[in-house]
């Protein structure tokens, strides 16, 4: 059986889902796209091609493999983009709750059923169906549960609007000792300002650090509650193009360890200036449909 643990997004990764890009299927039409990213590159013909994705995988899973991580990989459904696990379901403590994901995505959740069979069933959490929420938004942070949301009455509008009011009340009655923090994020047709996820502006990290990006979020006073909690000095503001190219979307697999994306110079950089370990592999592919390194993992259990 696998023993769920996940309290904060640091601690040292034991079990990972890591997605897959195996029969991702061809371009989508312009109609389909989930993503005002993914439309821009669909519309330019630089969408990414399945062969370079799998690379980028294959790169992202061989970094596991040499920091002892056990890895799980979904069933591959024939024509189906799984590469992005993180929107299917999150854990914190010991539960792992399913999400409620755009209709027409439900069968990668069921492509994963064959890890869920390690996991006791009392344990698995599925939202009600008016609880919109995508694990891109949620981020357990120890005594917090820090939550990316969209409340303005044009929520239904917009696709890119993924957790709403009601999920936030429902992480708050599921875990009543924790401080659910909900954050207003800024939803828009162009790529450089839409925040398709928390992830997409706001990243905690190892040693008291984390990477933010202001104009991601709706409310400044938000923002700045964030600024205050990590304090301004333990900051890496990310400029519009850096959230464009999502530098906020990293992913620790200890509080000293890093995967990043390797054209991330600025970053990675100041990373290893604060004594950070920082494993650099190929995905600015997969970065091309709005998501990147921690949209592609689903954390099972961290020590």
């Amino acid at each position: 059986m696998l023993q769920l643990n996940i309290k904060d997004e640091t601690a040292k990764l034991r079990a990972v889902v890591l997605g897959t890009a195996q029969s991702c299927g061809p371009t989508p039409k312009a109609e389909d796209a989930y993503d005002p990213k993914s439309l821009e590159h669909i519309l330019a013909g630089t969408y990414p091609k399945e062969e370079d994705m799998i690379l980028e995988m294959e790169a992202f899973a061989a970094v596991f493999e040499k920091h002892g991580v056990e890895v799980f990989r979904p069933e591959t459904l024939e024509d189906c983009n799984q590469i992005f696990s993180r929107d299917i379901a999150f854990v914190i403590e010991n539960k792992l709750i399913k999400a409620n994901i755009l209709p027409d995505r439900e069968k990668e959740f069921e492509a994963i059923l064959h890890v869920l069979e390690y996991i006791d069933p009392q344990h698995i959490i599925h939202a009600p169906e008016e609880v919109h929420v995508e694990g891109g938004d949620v981020m357990p942070w120890n005594d917090h549960i820090f939550v990316g949301t969209y409340t303005a009455l044009d929520y239904p509008n917009w696709i890119t609007a993924r957790t709403n009011k009601e999920a936030v009340d429902f992480l708050r009655n599921q875990f009543p000792d924790k401080t659910v923090k909900s954050f207003e994020l800024r939803k828009s047709k162009n790529a450089k300002e839409n925040a398709l996820h928390l992830d997409c502006c706001f990243q905690p990290l190892g040693k008291g650090k984390a990477i933010l990006h202001k104009n991601g979020f709706l409310v400044e006073k938000e923002y700045q509650w964030l600024v205050d909690f990590f304090g301004r000095e333990n900051i890496f503001e990310i400029t519009a193009d850096e959230m464009y190219q999502m530098f906020s979307n990293v992913f620790s697999i200890s509080p000293e360890v890093i995967v990043s994306e390797k054209g991330f110079t600025r970053l990675n950089n100041w990373l290893r200036g604060h004594g950070f370990i920082v494993e650099e592999i190929p995905y600015a592919e997969i970065a091309k449909q709005e998501g990147l390194l921690r949209c592609s993992t689903l954390p099972l259990i961290r020590e």
